[in-house]
């Protein structure tokens, strides 16, 4: 257990951080998904500004890298244009 009262609160603010993250980053991978899982275009066209924006506040955010980022952003784009 931590010793100092800084150690203490760095504990406290790395969960809530951590947890925000989580949160975060399973709502960017719920959104790719429902992408992919759209079978129209129109919807696909119109959700895919908001996820590319969701991965890019994520990149950074450093929560994820930003070449997995950008992979993730160009395997999307090339999905929905191929719809």
């Amino acid at each position: 257990m931590a010793n100092h009262k800084s150690a203490l609160k760095r504990i406290r603010s790395n969960e809530k951080k951590r947890v925000l993250n989580k949160y975060q980053h399973k709502t960017t991978r719920n959104a790719i998904k429902a992408i992919r899982l759209a079978t129209e275009k129109a919807d696909a066209v119109a959700k895919l500004p908001v996820v590319i924006s969701m991965i890019d506040k994520l990149a950074k955010k450093n929560v994820i890298h930003s070449n997995k980022a950008s992979n993730l952003k160009s395997k999307l784009t090339r999905f929905v244009a191929s719809i």
